[in-house]
């Protein structure tokens, strides 16, 4: 390989890192070891992966050339290979390589692992949007890999990425314990926060909303849709039916949520049976395109019914053009920041039961305890509130868990 076969990447490399924004990190920046020598880095689209490639590249390397991203949807690889690359790469002094949009080229996760083998001293980084590919293709990588999970921006990232304020992330013993002297030295910096959470709850969660003001709905269900047209065909050999049956029921959950409708009924509509039903909507979960509350977290591995379902974030139910009931929008809301970092699951009673003993229940102002008064270490998740009281949390602080 000679130098003018890599120049337009090496020319795209330079503009990208030239360009790239260093003012606001996500979260999980501080959280990566970028010591290891493989890591890979999964999210749905659009939620800054390849940014945090780019931040970290720019801040840590005085000579940028000592390392090297790439993006493997680029059609430069319809004419060459990674392998080539990355070897010519070395021969220059490159060891620390970037790979972006793993999941556009085949058999990629037997590559890694070869170039992980074959060169001792190359750190590799790589992203993937398609959680669809990456949840069932890591396999030959598991005993090498190093993997993070980058969600959504959480609300407390979203007031610092706005310029509103820059709060710590709040465990969740001290949320529960001290979430009124929390949310009071926050209302010192921020004096009126729910006109910020509602506009969260439209366009927060994806940071390129920045970019796309007037069209960020459009932009949603175009990642939508490129991750059924996309990703779910490589997962498995489905057809362009299957793809049509899957979008369609996107849109028929999106009308019902969070009631799950009858699997039967749904079945029939689509024509498929269960078994294919049940795997286009586990595929439609994993995709980050919705989000299932079952009675036990391991039944989301066994292909059961859920016991609820909801779109995966409320900025995607606006999109999608859900049900947009204010109840539904709540429930979204607390299910999508909590399960960041604990497990949920649905109860008995209540609306949540949270690391299997924290149960809630979620509302408006006027919320009681009516439903769950007996039950021990029960709270209420409380909207319309900027200061809780007790066992009541004002909603919006179930933002600040990461």
């Amino acid at each position: 390989m000679e130098p003018n076969d890599v120049q337009m990447l090496m020319q795209i490399y330079h503009n990208r890192l030239a360009f790239v924004d260093g003012s606001f990190h996500r979260y999980l920046f501080k959280e990566i070891d970028w010591r290891d020598r493989l890591i890979g880095i999964k999210g749905q689209r659009g939620v800054g992966k390849t940014t945090l490639m780019l931040q970290h590249i720019k801040e840590t390397f005085e000579n940028p050339d000592e390392a090297f991203y790439v993006s493997l949807d680029d059609f430069w690889f319809a004419s060459h290979r990674l392998e080539e690359l990355v070897s010519y790469l070395y021969a220059q002094g490159v060891r620390y390589l970037f790979v972006d949009e793993v999941h556009h080229y085949d058999a990629w996760q037997t590559i890694l692992k070869n170039l992980y083998d074959g060169y001792p001293d190359l750190h590799i980084v790589y992203t993937g949007s398609s959680m669809l590919l990456l949840e069932t293709a890591q396999g030959d990588l598991s005993r090498r890999l190093i993997d993070y999970t980058l969600p959504g921006l959480s609300f407390r990232e979203f007031l610092c990425y706005e310029g509103v304020a820059d709060i710590p992330a709040v465990s969740w013993d001290d949320l529960l314990t001290k979430h009124v002297p929390i949310a009071m030295t926050i209302k010192e910096k921020i004096p009126s926060i729910l006109p910020h959470f509602d506009a969260y709850l439209r366009h927060g969660y994806y940071p390129f909303y920045k970019e796309v003001a007037r069209s960020f709905e459009l932009r949603l269900q175009h990642i939508a849709s490129r991750v059924l047209e996309m990703d779910y065909p490589k997962i498995d050999d489905v057809s362009v039916s299957t793809i049509n049956k899957t979008r369609k029921m996107l849109m028929v959950l999106a009308e019902h949520v969070p009631q799950v409708p009858t699997m039967s009924k749904l079945y029939g509509q689509l024509e498929t049976d269960r078994n294919q039903g049940m795997k286009m909507l586990y595929a439609l979960q994993r995709a980050g395109l919705i989000a299932m509350l079952t009675d036990n977290t391991k039944s989301l591995k066994t292909l059961s019914r859920p016991e609820k379902i909801l779109i995966d974030n409320t900025n995607l139910m606006y999109a999608l053009g859900a049900k947009t009931e204010i109840g539904t929008i709540r429930e979204t809301f607390f299910f999508n920041q909590v399960r960041q970092v604990l497990p949920v699951v649905y109860p008995a009673k209540g609306d949540f039961l949270v690391d299997g003993k924290y149960l809630f229940e979620v509302g408006g102002f006027g919320k009681t305890f009516e439903q769950i008064k007996d039950e021990p270490n029960s709270f209420l998740a409380v909207d319309g509130t900027e200061i809780g009281h007790k066992n009541r949390i004002p909603l919006w602080m179930f933002g600040l868990l990461y």
